[in-house]
């Protein structure tokens, strides 16, 4: 979605156009999802965090005061509902799929298993900042207003996390 669209789409939903804010939805929603996994690892947590945001979304909307912002407002909002519910309920981990265990693997899905699985060894900085700029394609600026840290520090933490994944990448081959 262009950035002018999304801007047209905000406007309308905070003076109340039920299909604007639909649409904001359909295109966000999963996106948000697969966010709010990355950070708890829990996919009942990520559901609930998410919903949770955009019941208080189409509440607070009209506070926005720059449409610009929506991208990453919405995103800080799961980030710090996310780690409300991380402190408020103790949850185990994720465990295995099933589905995983009995389809058989092409050699993508282990390149892909196996980046994720170097993502996973990354620190949670790190591996926030990877996930914000490579997998929601959040700019340096964003990420910065969603992680409310400075733009430099996005910049230092993505490269620290391109060496560490190039060097995890290595062994993992090696070790093959």
């Amino acid at each position: 979605m262009e950035q002018a669209q999304l801007e047209l789409l905000v406007l309308a939903s905070q003076n109340g156009n039920t299909k604007a804010f639909e649409c904001l939805f359909e295109h966000f929603h999963p996106l948000l999802i697969r966010f709010a996994n990355n950070l708890c690892g829990n996919p009942a947590l990520a559901s609930d965090a998410v919903q949770d945001v955009w019941l208080n979304t189409s509440r607070s909307l009209r506070k926005l005061r720059d449409p610009r912002a929506f991208k990453s407002w919405l995103y800080r909002a799961v980030r710090w509902r996310v780690l409300d519910l991380k402190k408020a309920k103790a949850y185990l981990s994720e465990s295995i799929d099933e589905t995983e265990l009995t389809q058989p693997l092409d050699e993508s899905q282990i390149t892909e298993r196996e980046l994720k699985r170097a993502i996973d060894q990354l620190a949670d900085k790190e591996r926030n900042v990877v996930y914000l700029f490579y997998l929601s394609e959040l700019s340096i600026s964003e990420i910065a207003a969603v992680l409310e840290i400075p733009s430099g520090t996005v910049k230092s933490r993505l490269s620290s996390a391109r060496t560490k994944l190039k060097d995890l990448m290595q062994l993992d081959n090696l070790a093959s």
